[in-house]
């Protein structure tokens, strides 16, 4: 891969997408392309196939999708699962009509069944059933890989699906009715800790187990999969470590500095019992994760102070 390879980045806004754009440039990758949700709808078949004819990208990686945490899930099945199959199916079928060979398609550790064993090795992909809290996401990406496979089947072409564990970071959604587990708990805390250290309710009973992966490790993977051409079609990306998050409440509260009570809402769902990622395909292949958890929250702290000013403020 030459540093000018142009290299298109659906989703650079966000908080995977920005950075991978942030690695690649660091890396000395100087031909990089965006464009906005405003610039271009990535729901609009039409508009995504214009596109990408006219930039002519040789590499596209898919960052881009409608994501959220349990209540979101819940809330909008609808647009988790017809949005998120929109995006994905124009971009990948831009992708082969414009004979574009290589394509990283970016997924989640949800497609996994609820009760696969652990750890989850991507042969357990369409196995048993799916948590029923995030199926309808999980749904979408499954048909993304299953997409991609089917073009490295059909076309021989390098088109390949990353399926992260649970990632956070700089540039992460801390708002509390649509964010991951770990950022609102970042926000609750700090909120709760200004807050005269009031009590914080989290959801369920904080026995869940989880893995995460700080967002500049997942950048790296994808430039490895970018500079490499892996033999199969599946990879999970993970650090293949986990905790309960009753632990991971521990360790927020404690970089936050909040001093009050952690009350367990029992009433609210858990979601999956656990979801350890095998990561040994990627592993063996010369890929590992380097910015272990308590490095990573204490940097995603420190970009929330930085930017709390532009997040409403929320009662706790």
């Amino acid at each position: 891969m030459k540093n000018n390879t142009k290299i298109y980045i659906a989703g650079h806004k966000g908080m995977v997408g920005s950075a991978i754009w942030r690695t690649l440039s660091n890396k000395g990758f100087s031909n990089l392309i965006g464009a906005s949700s405003k610039e271009l709808d990535l729901r609009n078949q039409q508009a995504v196939r214009d596109f990408i004819a006219e930039e002519k990208p040789e590499v596209i990686i898919d960052a881009a999708a409608r994501v959220g945490g349990i209540l979101a899930n819940n809330d909008y099945p609808y647009q988790f699962i017809m949005e998120n199959m929109q995006i994905q199916n124009n971009l990948i079928d831009a992708a082969l009509q414009n004979s574009i060979e290589k394509f990283i398609f970016l997924g989640s550790s949800c497609i996994y069944p609820k009760l696969a064993p652990q750890p989850l090795k991507e042969d357990y992909l369409l196995t048993d059933t799916l948590e029923p809290t995030n199926e309808w996401y999980a749904i979408a990406k499954i048909t993304g890989v299953k997409t991609c496979q089917a073009i490295r089947k059909q076309f021989g072409k390098d088109y390949v699906s990353l399926m992260p564990t649970n990632l956070y970071g700089t540039h992460d959604n801390f708002d509390l009715n649509t964010s991951h587990v770990l950022p609102a708990m970042i926000r609750k805390f700090h909120e709760a800790k200004e807050n005269n250290n009031a009590p914080v309710i989290l959801w369920g009973s904080g026995t869940p187990m989880r893995e995460f992966l700080f967002v500049d490790d997942m950048a790296e993977a994808v430039v490895f999969a970018l500079e490499n051409k892996l033999p199969d079609y599946l990879y999970n990306v993970g650090t293949g470590e986990d905790l309960t998050i009753k632990h991971l409440a521990e360790t927020i509260q404690k970089i936050t500095g909040h001093q009050g009570e952690i009350i367990w809402d029992s009433t609210k769902p858990d979601g999956t019992p656990r979801k350890l990622m095998d990561v040994t395909k990627m592993h063996d292949l010369g890929w590992k994760h380097k910015i272990e958890l308590e490095e990573g929250i204490q940097k995603t702290y420190n970009w929330f102070l930085e930017n709390k000013d532009v997040f409403k403020q929320v009662k706790i």
